[in-house]
């Protein structure tokens, strides 16, 4: 009878040291989940910047990586160069102004490409014959597997004369550089080894 009793009492501890380890291995579990999601709730937390504006009002911008953002400041930027560059008025100033603003955007190739082009007499013809240019970008492709990035625009050319409308297709090629950012380079890159490709007649409309 009294080993019957000893062996109830030794069941009842195992019992008890199982759940009391069964008990602490929850625990444990518990904390490391609070500790966690306190850590995840802490990186969420951090990508919030709230901005008053005047100080009146509070708004919430959400911070991110900028690498995520590159390959659509790539496309901007080379959408940005060829508007400036390819979008003329027949007035001097304005095509100057044009031209220095894209200077700040590539190398010394695009400033090349542009006096080749001065050179030839382009620019007088434009302003002489009162010739508007403008240009749209149909598309942007970046190659993001090597450094520097290469890039191949594709976009149509329009040349309005008093006397019909030229449309040409152009195709460009450039590498990307990573840059400095400022107020007249907001992407942060710099285009290298401008070049056209490509420019033909496509249509010619008499007006």
């Amino acid at each position: 009878m009294e080993f019957k009793t000893l062996r109830n009492i030794e069941n009842s501890f195992r019992t008890i040291r199982l759940y009391t380890i069964v008990f602490s291995l929850f625990c444990v579990g518990i904390t490391c989940f609070a500790v966690w999601k306190s850590y995840n709730f802490a990186d969420v937390q951090r990508e919030k910047i709230y901005v008053l504006d005047q100080g009146k009002s509070l708004m919430l911008a959400l911070s991110q990586d900028a690498s995520i953002n590159r390959p659509v400041e790539a496309r901007e930027h080379v959408r940005r160069f060829h508007e400036l560059f390819f979008t003329l008025a027949p007035d001097k100033a304005a095509i100057e102004s044009n031209m220095k603003r894209a200077f700040d955007l590539a190398d010394k190739s695009a400033f090349d490409y542009y006096n080749d082009l001065s050179e030839k007499g382009y620019y007088n013809r434009i302003i002489s014959g009162n010739v508007q240019q403008r240009i749209e970008v149909d598309s942007v492709v970046c190659n993001f597997n090597s450094y520097p990035y290469s890039v191949t625009t594709y976009a149509r050319q329009f040349i309005i004369r008093s006397s019909n409308l030229t449309r040409r297709s152009l195709v460009t090629t450039c590498n990307l550089l990573n840059s400095v950012r400022s107020d007249s380079n907001p992407q942060g890159f710099q285009i290298l080894k401008f070049a056209v490709a490509s420019n033909k007649d496509e249509e010619v409309v008499e007006r």
